[in-house]
């Protein structure tokens, strides 16, 4: 990827290690769902942090609750019990409005199945979040999709594109709106190896040089190790974390 040419949006610091204070604070979350006439608790008290520009990896079997912390963390899902702080401000404790004005303009989403408008172009797709917040949109959301080097293609149908192209949409979508902190719901379950490589690289390089927060759901450890942390979800609660390479190279 080029060197990027937004420059009137600054990077911010990256790592724990720069601020006192957390971007993202989880504290004793709990969540349960009810399957017919069982009920069963999928994330059990769980704890944790994340800086500003950190890149984290959320690792676990299926079932042990990952997808749910991630949506927890990202304002899409209320726990039951706990709080999520997000730059200090309990979440959950915002009227719905000024949650939907968070997620807006401080937060991106990545899904694994792109979730892309069938009857927009590229270019439209990545405009939607845009539309909500600015009129001034159409030029950003351009110099994304040449960032992810979809440029020659904005002009596509989802349809017409591959579904590495579609995920690079996506993310050229999840920052059009400049967000602090990119949510990622397993972004390369439905590519190939070396698309999936690929599309991770990109968001990798785009958290790198713009300080933007990344926490990714994966099974892919081996793209895990890429980041600065891995935190291990097994049966709801936090099993372990080991460090990325990324930390190992900063």
């Amino acid at each position: 990827m080029s060197e990027l040419r937004w420059k009137s949006w600054p990077a911010q610091p990256r790592g724990r290690s720069v601020s006192q204070s957390s971007l993202i604070s989880a504290r004793n979350i709990h969540r349960t769902y009810t399957l017919g006439k069982k009920t069963v608790e999928v994330l059990r008290g769980i704890d944790l942090e994340i800086g500003r520009g950190e890149r984290v990896f959320l690792c676990g079997a299926s079932g042990a609750g990952k997808t749910t912390l991630l949506y927890t963390l990202a304002g899409l899902e209320r726990p039951e019990r706990g709080r999520v702080h997000i730059e200090g401000a309990d979440l959950y404790s915002l009227s719905q409005r000024e949650q939907s004005r968070v997620r807006n303009s401080k937060m991106g989403y990545i899904f694994q199945n792109y979730y892309l408008l069938p009857e927009l172009t590229a270019l439209e797709n990545v405009m939607v979040p845009g539309m909500i917040r600015s009129k001034n949109h159409r030029r950003q959301a351009m110099e994304l999709l040449d960032e992810v080097g979809l440029g020659g293609r904005a002009h596509h149908l989802p349809a017409e594109l591959s579904g590495g192209e579609q995920q690079r949409v996506a993310i050229a979508r999840a920052l059009v709106n400049k967000p602090t902190m990119v949510f990622a719901d397993e972004p390369t379950g439905n590519l190939d190896s070396r698309n999936g490589g690929e599309v991770m690289a990109l968001l990798l390089e785009f958290s790198k040089n713009l300080g933007t927060t990344l926490v990714v759901v994966t099974h892919d450890r081996i793209l895990a190790e890429k980041g600065d942390r891995t935190l291990e979800i097994a049966d709801g609660q936090m099993a372990g974390e080991n460090p990325g390479l990324a930390t190992e190279v900063d």
